[in-house]
């Protein structure tokens, strides 16, 4: 690249003589034939100085440094472009291990759950069988009032 900028500031000069020479070429010629050494220093010196502050302060630009210029502006947007492909491809690998890592937490949950529903179902179970045999002992202890402890003087006839 530093070549590009080199020839363009060596085609410089060369590009303002072209210019100088077509606008020197393009400027009514006088009636004589003859014109005196810096003869045409009053008639063409403005036309010289003009020329040089354009040069000086914003020369114009060739169409090999456009080219050049438009083609580099191109490269960066590109760079910019493969960068930010990049980085999404970053966060979406990133995305990808968090959702395995996800996937594996909801698997050992699921696990979990089905353990911890197990042990309350048995829980309940003990519960209902301990409600049950409560429930038999307190009808036994009932019946036994009127009946005697063997339940055998509810069916005699005094």
């Amino acid at each position: 690249m530093v070549m590009a900028d080199d020839s363009a500031g060596r085609r410089m000069p060369f590009a303002f003589l072209s210019e100088l020479q077509r606008k020197f070429t393009s400027a009514p010629s006088s009636s004589e034939d003859e014109t005196p050494a810096y003869g045409l220093q009053g008639s063409f010196g403005p036309t010289v100085s003009a020329l040089l502050y354009t040069y000086n302060t914003t020369p114009p630009v060739d169409e090999l440094t456009r080219a050049q210029t438009e083609l580099n502006q191109v490269k960066d947007i590109m760079v910019q472009n493969v960068e930010q492909i990049l980085s999404r491809g970053e966060r979406i690998e990133l995305l990808v291990d968090k959702t395995d890592v996800m996937a594996g937490q909801a698997t050992a949950f699921r696990r979990g759950a089905r353990t911890v529903r197990r042990e309350m179902w048995w829980r309940n179970s003990r519960i209902v069988a301990l409600s049950v045999i409560v429930a038999l002992i307190f009808l036994w202890i009932i019946v036994a009032q009127f009946c005697g402890v063997g339940l055998n003087h509810c069916g005699a006839k005094s």
